[in-house]
Formats: structure tokens, C-alpha cells, sequence
């Protein structure tokens, strides 16, 4: 991507009252406007509709004020913009932004000051008591209040092209291939519906229910759908959550079922499939071609195009005359059961054999069916390959009436298995389970690995197509499915806004040793994001995450061997993921991110029950540790996300992060130190009640208060701002500080010592988000609270201080720090804000203990092959927790630029 650029004198402001300095207003450092551009570059097919978010320096916009959009020319584009998150002085921190659809965008676009431009196309949204209708000047959606059907109908020309869409689910008592198994099938059921948003340009109905049956209602969905002003394309966000018993309720299909009318003659509809790339599957449902008889070339012409064949009194009669005898292929499946591969079969209708059709790699998830006159509707699931095992279904074609099902968990699949993958292998007491995790790095505790509230999100698109499309139509539609156009503001933009804490520094090579950390700094991440493809991290339940740690010996990565499994955003991968977008623009970055972010806040998080609002460790399943803990689920994670997209989905989950908070008081995650015996009784599956106190450490106090800033700025509500202050405040009277436990108020922000409490050295409590969040506190409430700048770089100073100047100050001293080397930001910090050139050599010293001159940037690929292995590779030695010194380099390269050393002698 190319990174954009903003006057040199802005960035220059900035750096001058110092990268973490506290805000201030200034209406001379920032113009009110912001160059936006493609993440993957202009689509060159156009969009369907854009939405995107700008951040802006404190003080440079009223919550009231008026923003409007430029192309590249200065000409004025319709849009509409409303703010998402506001600094403490009520001016706007970050706005959304929202485009129409288009065919022919412009290179790149300008948020600017100023009235907006009065839209030429808008998007009407009409509310009755039994409905809720969108419409553009090409098609409408109707949707309904209330029933099964969630979609009533969609419009193109005048003519309904689909209907009754409704979600499915279905559920077997038994997850066993062999044998006999009962399965109960699910429909949805409306229980409320909300306009979120009714234009001008963009439309969001947001709707929530359950999958029901006359016996039972379960598996809670909340589905959004968005339509932009001038589109023919809705864009589907469906989420469910799992409630059920892992060993008796096992999903074996789930997805979207909607029907369209048919009412061509059989030869002039059509089905059609993208495979991988531009390949495309395209077959009429009565084929004309390779019969015994030739129709004629303009018969067989229209036919393969997809467009109207000409009257039957101008083909050859004796093709007319067999047409009865031509077998009509009423139903169709596509089926991607792993990343690996995909199948077409066909089948004249029920009751009689699949043939096999086609087969392919990775199909692109998109389909199309409907006549060439009557038209019908394209159709497309994201990731639809990634998140296998996935199917695209086409029935009874051959009627009035084809239904369509987009699943996004395969009946012909293995059912969903969230049983625990071992038996507890005897570890009934507290002794035998810390036994377990010493040997496999696994916390087992029965009743605790439970997908009881975990959820997962998709993404559909329905298209409403008046013809048959083109092939290159659709393929064309294919692209947009399987990445979608996004806007972005560009690095230097984001960097000089302040938000985020702008703990991070543009990209720079000017020395030997800056050189190196660039070098190693873009290779870790070419390797992860190549690793994903490599080791197949794909899957329903697995896409988005990583795995923890390799093993060398296998030349896999210990995907069996407990807490060394998936990593559950251990030591904050997603933290280095954003801020090394944020400093390049990098788009496969953003994608990798992005995809993290939606494992990480649906699969690790729990949404439902006891541990709602608390995420899980890492271990061989997502969901199995038995630590619970709101390290995994907290919001330092995936608010780049929500701010730059404006994703809503990922907004209620920001929200509903706050419930990690109250779950803690319930769930004691120190439970089995200190020689602890006793199993403690699991709380009721219900939510937590509100309100109390909890004992809290510095990495609690992180993911809290990650939370209550997103709350703060997205409401700008004083009881949250209060409440930040009161923590800030009480943490930094705290006579040990951030070495310091404390009693927190989870209703109020009071906070105070822990009686008896004692000076802990954890290298944890700063590996999750705490960093980040302090020094976006600092930024942002620094001037009300200096003295919390002031213990945060005490914290710095000494937790890799000498044995001498931590008893000075704390009356102890520790030894055998973990991660010595990933906390030299911390003492990067410390430098920055005591002006202690000392500190910054050692700083330095600290984060490349490990290297030398003579140290590969980049090191050498081991290349691999059978029988040493399964598959060719290309191996390296990876590791997850790595993701901390990465994010110690990059905070080291912003905090410590003025005594960035020049080569490797300056650092020994």
C-alpha cells in the first residue's frame, strides 16, 4: 500500500512535545482533514458500499462538527459520517465514514471540514409494525419483525428474485461417523429487530433471535444487515453463540436458507459456482449441449453465456422434440471440506445418485442461480475455504421454487465436536493438576473446559441480479466476496493523531542498527503471515489463530501437547499485529490482524454463562484450559479493529467486554497456588451478579481498564472518565506501585493497597495490554494524573534494575526476571520520560542481549522433505511469545530515537 502523506511540519509538532507527552490542545498542529486510500488498491470493479473510520488529534473537531468527503479530483461524494469515539474535552477522537456504491471509484479520497455534500443516491429504510424495508434505486429488502423468516423478500425491477430467508441449524445426539445417530433440525425465530442506521448512505438492521423448534430454543444468533445507497448487494453479519452440552448437542449443519422464484424454461436457468481464482463452474439446468442433436450455434451460444436462447421454432426441431427426454439437474451442491479441496456434484432430485461434476482447490464461495429473463441472485460466503468445512447448496432447481442454503458448518461434515479431547487422566486435586501442567504446560480442571458461550461470526452476501449474470460478472463479484474493498487512513495519519497511545514510530534505516531491527521486524512477519498457509491454520473453529510454540524434533508445530497448542493471543500477538500496520500499511498485515481479531473476540471469549466476558489460555483446544481470564478477552486486542472499520459486531463485543470484569470476582484464577488442595465448586452458569470488589494485579488492572477507556470514548460518559481517574490516582499512590496488588471497586474505580500485600515481580503483568493501555492513559489523562507517568517509568527503572534500587525503593529485591528482554521497553520508557540517556543504553543493551553484529536479521530456512516429513517445507523455528520482544523493538525504536545507537560497539 502506498503510505500516505501528510505535511512533514505536523509529524515535526507532534515529536516536539515528545511521543508520549500528555494532549494537548493545539489547532495549529493538525489541519482537519484525512487522505484516505485502498487497503489492496482501487477495485477495479467498483464496491457495493465503503465504511471506514478516521482518527483526529484532540481539539481539532466539535462533537458537532460537520465533515464531508472529497475524491482525488476535489470533487464532493456523498457520504455520511458519525462519530465513534470522543477525547475527554468532547471533541472527536475517531468518526466513521460511509460511501455509496459505485462502479468507477476514485484513486483515493479526503475527509475534510465542511459541510457534507447532499447525496444524489440515498437508501430508504420504511418501518411498519410486521416489516422493515430497505430501499436503493435498484433493489429493496424487506425484512421481517417477527416468525422464522428473516429476509421477507428481495426486489430487483420490480420482480421478487428471493425470499423466506431464514437461519437452519441441525443437531445430531452423537458425534461417532459409524453407527445410528438421532438429529433434530432448528429454524430461526425473531426476537427483536432494531434499526441501527437508516441512511443516507448507509442502511444496518441488526436482528436477534434464537434457532427454535417446538420443543426447543437455543444457539442465540444476532445477524446484521447492511445495504448501501445505490447497491444491489446486502452484506450478511451473522454471529451465533454455543449453548448447549458439548457431550450430547452436536451442530452438524448450520447456515442461511432462502428461496428464489424460478420461472424461465428449464434451459434458460442456471447455476453457477466460482472456483478458485476466475474459474467457473456454469451449467443450465436442462443442458443443450453435447447432445446427439445440435440445437444450433446461436441455441447453444445463449445458453453458455447465460443470456435468453432464441425461440424454439429456430432451433433444430428434432433437439425440440427430445427436450422431454433430457434430463433436468434440479439439485447442485458445492462441499469445501477442508482448505484442501472442493467438490460439484449434481443430482436430478431426490431420490436418485450425486454425480460427481467438478472438483478444485479453493473455491472462491460464490454462486449464482436463476433464469436468463426472470434473474435470480448471486450469492457469496467470506472465507468460505479458510473456515471449511463449508457447502453451497441449490434445490429443486427444476420447480417453480429453487432454495438456496449457504452453510457454514457442512452437513456431510463430522458433526461439531467440542468434547474434551482426554479424560482427566486421574487429575482430581489441585497437586496432581499442577503435576499435569508442569509436564504438558496444560491447566486441567474439570468442568472448565467448556464451549458453553463461545461464538462464532460469518459473513454473507446476496446480490440481486435482474439476469443472469456474465461469467465475468460474477467472478468479477467473486473478488469482492473474498476481499472486500476497505478505506484507511495511512501511517503517518494515524501516528500523528495521538490515538492508540502512539507508541510506535515510522519505519527507518538510517543506522546499522536500526537497519537490523527493520530487517528482522519485516521478516518475523513475512513469516507468520506465510505460516499460515504453510501449517494449514484454517478451519471453522481455528482460522485467525496461531500456534503456540514449534517442535523441533517433529518439524510441527506442538499442536498435541497442551498449553503449547493454539495460542489464544498469549503474550499479545494481536498487539504486534496492529502496531506493524499501523507503521507500514502493510495489507496482508491488516488481513492477519483482522482475522485474529475475529477468533480472538468470538472463539477464546466467552459470551454466554459463567465465564462470560473472560477468555481461555492457550491449549490444545481453544476452549479447554481451565484458566479463565480476561488477559485473553481483553479489549487491548481488537479496538484498532472496531476504530478503523466500525465494525458493529466487534462494537458489542468492546461492550460486552466489561462482563470479563464482573466474571473475575467469581472466577480466582490464583486458585491453585500457595499449595492449594481443595477443587473449588464452579459458580452458577449464569451470569455473574454486578458490582464488588476484587484483588487485582497490574495485569487485571490492564484489561479493566482497556475496557473502561473504549467505554469512556465511545460514550464520553463522566462516570467512566471518573472512574479511569480514580484507578490512575490510586495506582500511583499505591507505595509499591505497579509491583503493587490491590482492592478495586469494580462499580466505582476505587482502588486501594492490599492489606498485607507484598512487592510482586511478575513478568506477566505487563504482557497483555497493559503497556499499551498505560501509555494511552498518560496521553490522554496525563495532565489531571502526572504522578501515574510518574510510577509507570519506576516500573521501567526497575524491574530490570539492580538488586540496590529495587530495595530502595520497594524494601526488597527480586531475582531471575522473566522476559528481561522484552520489558527493555519498559526501560525505554523510563528513559524517555526521565531524559536518562543511562537508561536508553541499557534499554538497548536489554533488548539485544540475545544478538550480535555477526546475528542473522533474517535467518536461513531449514529446507525439509520426506520421509523427514509429511509435506515439503521450508522450516523456521518460530514462537509465538516471541510477539513481546517485537513489540519491545518497536516501542524502543519510537521511545528512544534521540539515542538510537549507531552501530553494534554502542550497545555492548
Amino acid at each position: 500500500m502506498k503510505l500516505i502523506t501528510i505535511k512533514k511540519k505536523h509529524v515535526l509538532a507532534l515529536l516536539a512535545f515528545g511521543v508520549l507527552g500528555t494532549l494537548t490542545r493545539s489547532d495549529d498542529l493538525y489541519s482537519a482533514e484525512a487522505e484516505v486510500e485502498w487497503l489492496e488498491g482501487v477495485p477495479e470493479e467498483g464496491i457495493s458500499g465503503g465504511t471506514w473510520g478516521v482518527p483526529w488529534p484532540i481539539g481539532t473537531l466539535s462533537s458537532a462538527s460537520a465533515l464531508g468527503v472529497l475524491d482525488e479530483k476535489g470533487n464532493s461524494v456523498s457520504s455520511q459520517t458519525w462519530p465513534l469515539a470522543y477525547w475527554p474535552d468532547g471533541s472527536l477522537k475517531w468518526t466513521a465514514h460511509a460511501i455509496a456504491a459505485s462502479d468507477n471509484v476514485a484513486q483515493s479520497y479526503k475527509v475534510v471540514s465542511g459541510k457534507a455534500h447532499a447525496p444524489e443516491k440515498v437508501v430508504l429504510v420504511r418501518e411498519d409494525s410486521e416489516t422493515v424495508s430497505v430501499e436503493t434505486e435498484l433493489a429493496k429488502f424487506t425484512f421481517n419483525r417477527t416468525g422464522e423468516s428473516l429476509i421477507r423478500s428481495i426486489e430487483r425491477s420490480g420482480k421478487v428474485v428471493a425470499h423466506n430467508g431464514r437461519l437452519i441449524a441441525l443437531s445430531r445426539d452423537s458425534a461417532e461417523m459409524r453407527g445410528t445417530w438421532a438429529e433434530t433440525s432448528y429454524a430461526s425465530k425473531i426476537e427483536a429487530v432494531v434499526v441501527e442506521q437508516s441512511g443516507p448512505i448507509r442502511a444496518v438492521i441488526k436482528v436477534e433471535g434464537s434457532h427454535a423448534n417446538d420443543a426447543r430454543e437455543w444457539l442465540p444468533f444476532v445477524v446484521r444487515f447492511y445495504v448501501y445507497a445505490g447497491s444491489d448487494t446486502m452484506r450478511i453479519m451473522h454471529s451465533f453463540i454455543y449453548d448447549g452440552d458439548e457431550y450430547a448437542d452436536f451442530v452438524s449443519g448450520m447456515g442461511l436458507r432462502f428461496e428464489v422464484p424460478m420461472g424461465d424454461p428449464l434451459y434458460d436457468r442456471h447455476v453457477r459456482f466460482v472456483g478458485e481464482g476466475d474459474g467457473l463452474f456454469a451449467e443450465a439446468i436442462k443442458g443443450i449441449t453435447g447432445l446427439r442433436r445440435d440445437p444450433g450455434d446461436a441455441a447453444r451460444e445463449a445458453q453458455i453465456a447465460g443470456r435468453s436462447t432464441p425461440p424454439l421454432e429456430t432451433w433444430d426441431q428434432r433437439v425440440v422434440n427430445g427436450l422431454p427426454y433430457v434430463p433436468a439437474w434440479g439439485d447442485y451442491s458445492l462441499s469445501q471440506l477442508s482448505s484442501e479441496g472442493f467438490r460439484i456434484q449434481k443430482r436430478t432430485q431426490e431420490g436418485h445418485a450425486w454425480i460427481d461434476s467438478a472438483t478444485g482447490h479453493r473455491s472462491g464461495g460464490v454462486g449464482y442461480v436463476g433464469g436468463a429473463l426472470q434473474g435470480g441472485v448471486s450469492f457469496g460466503m467470506r472465507d468460505f475455504w479458510q473456515s471449511h468445512p463449508s457447502q453451497m447448496d441449490v434445490r429443486n432447481a427444476e420447480s417453480d421454487t429453487a432454495e438456496v442454503t449457504l452453510w457454514i458448518w457442512s452437513p456431510v461434515a463430522q458433526p461439531m465436536d467440542f468434547r474434551f479431547f482426554h479424560d482427566g487422566m486421574g487429575m482430581d486435586t489441585y497437586p496432581k493438576q499442577i503435576d499435569g501442567l508442569n509436564i504438558t504446560y496444560e491447566d486441567y480442571e474439570d468442568g472448565y473446559a467448556t464451549p458453553y458461550g463461545i461464538a462464532r461470526t460469518s459473513e454473507f452476501y446476496l446480490k440481486a441480479e435482474d439476469v443472469t449474470p456474465s461469467r465475468e460478472s460474477l467472478v468479477s463479484f467473486a473478488d469482492q466476496v473474498r476481499l472486500p474493498a476497505q478505506l484507511t487512513v495511512g501511517p503517518e495519519h494515524i501516528l500523528a493523531s495521538g490515538v492508540f497511545g502512539a507508541q510506535w514510530s515510522l519505519p527507518k534505516r538510517d543506522t546499522k542498527i536500526t537497519q537490523w531491527l527493520e530487517d528482522r521486524l519485516e521478516f518475523k512477519l513475512d513469516a507468520y503471515v506465510a505460516e499460515v498457509d504453510k501449517r494449514d491454520w484454517y478451519g471453522f473453529w481455528h482460522y485467525g489463530d496461531v500456534m503456540h510454540t514449534y517442535d523441533t524434533d517433529r518439524h510441527v508445530w506442538r499442536y498435541d501437547v497442551g498449553g503449547f497448542g493454539w495460542d489464544n493471543a498469549e503474550l499479545s500477538p494481536p498487539i504486534w499485529l496492529w502496531l506493524s500496520y499501523f507503521r507500514t500499511g502493510r495489507a496482508d498485515v491488516f488481513r492477519f490482524a483482522e482475522a485474529m481479531c475475529r477468533h480472538n473476540c468470538d472463539v477464546d471469549t466467552y459470551h454466554l454463562g459463567r465465564f462470560r466476558g473472560l477468555g481461555t489460555r492457550h491449549g490444545v483446544q481453544h476452549w479447554g484450559d481451565s484458566s479463565k481470564q480476561t488477559r485473553i478477552s481483553t479489549a487491548s486486542y481488537f479496538r484498532h479493529y472496531y476504530y478503523l472499520t466500525a465494525d458493529e459486531r466487534t462494537g458489542d463485543l468492546l461492550r460486552d467486554s466489561l462482563f470479563g470484569i464482573e466474571a473475575e470476582k467469581k472466577i480466582n484464577v490464583g486458585r491453585k497456588v500457595g499449595g492449594k488442595t481443595e477443587l473449588q465448586p464452579l459458580p452458577p452458569i449464569e451470569a455473574p451478579e454486578p458490582g464488588g470488589e476484587v484483588v487485582i494485579s497490574g495485569l487485571g488492572i490492564g484489561n479493566f481498564m482497556a475496557s473502561w477507556i473504549t467505554e469512556a470514548e465511545r460514550t464520553n460518559d463522566p462516570v467512566w472518565h471518573d472512574r479511569i481517574l480514580k484507578v490512575m490516582k490510586g495506582l500511583s499512590e499505591h507505595p509499591y506501585g505497579f509491583f503493587g496488588t490491590s482492592v478495586l471497586n469494580i462499580d466505582t474505580g476505587e482502588i486501594s493497597p492490599l492489606e498485607g500485600g507484598k512487592p510482586v515481580q511478575s513478568h506477566l503483568r505487563s504482557c497483555f495490554g497493559l503497556p499499551e493501555i498505560s501509555l494511552e492513559l498518560i496521553r490522554t489523562y496525563g495532565e489531571k494524573v502526572p504522578e501515574y507517568a510518574d510510577r509507570w517509568a519506576e516500573y521501567g527503572r526497575l524491574y530490570n534494575g539492580t538488586a540496590e534500587e529495587q530495595k530502595e525503593v520497594l524494601g526488597i529485591s527480586f531475582r531471575n526476571a522473566n522476559l528481561r528482554d522484552s520489558h527493555s521497553r519498559h526501560t525505554a520508557y523510563a528513559a524517555l520520560h526521565l531524559k536518562d540517556p543511562s537508561l536508553a543504553k541499557r534499554a538497548w543493551k536489554e533488548l539485544l542481549k540475545r544478538y550480535d553484529e555477526e546475528s542473522q536479521a533474517v535467518p536461513d530456512a531449514l529446507s525439509l522433505k520426506g520421509p523427514e516429513v509429511l509435506n515439503p517445507i521450508d522450516e523456521y523455528v518460530l514462537g509465538t511469545n516471541g510477539s513481546q520482544w517485537e513489540i519491545a523493538a518497536l516501542e524502543c525504536l519510537a521511545f528512544l530515537r534521540e539515542w538510537t545507537p549507531e552501530n553494534w560497539d554502542d550497545v555492548k
